[in-house]
């Protein structure tokens, strides 16, 4: 009976975080997301470009200069438990001198360095890349941040620190770029563009990575440094693989066809952004979940709920490709439309990376990072090569499918070293697959909807509405009365 309480108890505490959690990023993070149609029309479709790119850059910065340490947070809270402050503040000082180094080799080499940056299609500044750095030493702070607070089930100090930084920012961008446009400093707006989001959240980072060194008293612990170290080092290609997965088509489009094909892919990759801040915000509610379940023995307990989320996930998918053209016209207008037919491979290569995410986990709580490190770079150099013979072949549109087919191909990777690694098969591949299959199909038939009237279209979609509701009924129900006892407790 004891058991029966603790796991309810565990199931409401984190069904509670992680609806506060999910609720409160999708506000913030759609906050930048909303700004998309704003920048699409005060910028150039070159200074666009050239933003996004940047972004791309410090999403590469990020996990290989910090050495990826981060990534040992979830798990060692289980290992080194009372201490886990300790930890988390003395790890970070060990991924701040690595960024230093890293820091200093690109100061003295700066020249290659843009030269380097050049060659994918990015103008790069000394400005930015001083802001590149000192973003990557506050972001660093703040994946420490979070997934400290994430792994406790705490998620009221994270939202409130991500909402206190992340909506001055925007806004500040914004403000920045309309005045550079009002005082004919048209030439300056991706310069400012930067300035005003990425100074805020380099002073909220390089704050909220003191406090973190305040509450963990410790700076450094040669022990923890060498348990992060065997844990993350592993997981520096696996991180850098996604990214380039996830960089790849939009820097090899812009180098090998033009600017104006890459804001335009890179347009489409913001759509599929709205599914990614969905998916990351219920994984990162999820896995503190999963592992407890996985650390008390009860991994069969996931299964279903897990069924229950991608399928979830996969009507969110359909709908967006459904209501896609509209979509397109309020984030970019008339110039993006090409974009529509990039939106059904995308979002479903996003799905399928979502997918992936039960097979590394389990990989991950076993510590063996190395197995998911090794399947992810192999489909990484996968995706380039097929990046750079269906463009050249196909143009630009080409590199959403091939990175949606390298994502389903990495599920099928991780699936299989899952089970050889771990002797564990949380979610069978062939169940997943089918499930994978099916979305994918209903994804692509769904751009035939666009040749119909708009009313026609609109109907196909609230007959879809119906059924899905439908099927997600029964949960519904379940989560209400959840949360009717949980009242009558209180």
């Amino acid at each position: 009976m004891s058991e029966k309480n603790s796991a309810a108890s565990l199931n409401k505490t984190a069904f509670k975080a992680g609806i506060f959690y999910i609720v409160a990023q999708l506000f913030v993070r759609g906050i930048t997301f909303l700004m998309t149609p704003v920048f699409t029309r005060l910028l150039t479709q070159e200074q666009f470009n050239q933003y996004k790119l940047f972004e791309s850059w410090l999403l590469i910065f990020g996990p290989v200069m910090s050495l990826c340490l981060w990534r040992s947070v979830e798990r060692a809270k289980y290992d080194v438990k009372d201490r886990f402050n300790e930890f988390v503040s003395s790890v970070q000082t060990l991924s701040y001198l690595s960024i230093t180094v890293f820091f200093v080799f690109f100061m003295i080499f700066r020249d290659q360095v843009k030269q380097l940056s050049s060659a994918t299609g990015l103008i790069l500044t000394d400005f930015m890349l001083v802001i590149a750095f000192l973003y990557t030493y506050a972001h660093t702070s703040i994946f420490y941040f979070q997934r400290r607070e994430k792994q406790m089930m705490r998620y009221k100090a994270s939202t409130t620190f991500t909402a206190a930084t992340v909506v001055p920012a925007t806004l500040l961008s914004v403000l920045l770029v309309v005045c550079g446009r009002m005082s004919g400093h048209t030439d300056d707006l991706l310069t400012l563009r930067i300035a005003g989001y990425y100074i805020p959240m380099v002073i909220g980072g390089l704050g909220v990575g003191v406090l973190m060194l305040a509450q963990g008293k410790k700076a450094v612990n040669l022990r923890y440094w060498k348990y992060a170290l065997v844990f993350s080092l592993p997981l520096i290609p696996e991180v850098l693989s996604i990214q380039i997965m996830n960089q790849a088509d939009k820097v090899m489009v812009s180098a090998m066809t033009g600017s104006v094909c890459g804001s335009i892919l890179a347009l489409a990759t913001t759509v599929s952004y709205i599914i990614w801040i969905l998916e990351d915000s219920v994984w990162n509610a999820w896995l503190p979940w999963m592992y407890e379940k996985i650390a008390r023995g009860e991994g069969k307990d996931i299964r279903s709920n897990w069924t229950v989320l991608m399928h979830a996930f996969g009507a969110i998918s359909l709908a967006l490709v459904v209501f896609a053209p509209e979509i397109i016209m309020i984030l970019g207008g008339s110039k993006y439309r090409d974009a529509v037919y990039l939106i059904a491979p995308m979002v479903t290569g996003t799905l399928f990376r979502f997918y992936s995410y039960s097979y590394t986990a389990i990989q991950n709580f076993h510590k063996k990072t190395g197995f998911v490190a090794a399947s992810t770079v192999s489909v990484m150099f996968l995706n380039v090569i097929l990046n750079y013979i269906f463009i050249k072949i196909f143009g630009y549109q080409a590199a959403a499918y091939t990175t949606a087919f390298c994502y389903l191909v990495l599920m099928c990777v991780q699936s299989f070293m899952e089970k050889r690694v771990t002797g564990e098969e949380l979610i069978p591949l062939g169940k997943t697959l089918r499930i994978s299959c099916t979305w994918f199909v209903l994804c692509m038939a769904a751009m035939l909807l666009f040749r119909i009237p708009l009313f026609l279209r609109y109907a196909v979609a609230a007959i879809f509405g119906v059924l899905v509701l439908k099927y997600f009924l029964p949960q519904i129900r379940s989560v209400m009365k959840t949360l009717k006892k949980d009242k009558k407790k209180g």
